[in-house]
């Protein structure tokens, strides 16, 4: 029953790992989303 419980822990942390990496993702897109859609309506205007 050792080995179960810490299979479990494994899958918890990866878990949390997962979510941590997906928040930071979210926060650089939605920081650079600006930047990117100003960048794009330049390039559109130019052609």
């Amino acid at each position: 029953m050792h080995i179960r419980r810490q299979e479990g822990q494994g899958l918890a942390e990866y878990a949390l790992i997962l979510a941590l990496i997906a928040v930071l993702v979210v926060g650089v897109l939605m920081f650079l989303g600006t930047n990117i859609q100003t960048i794009l309506s330049k390039i559109a205007a130019a052609l």
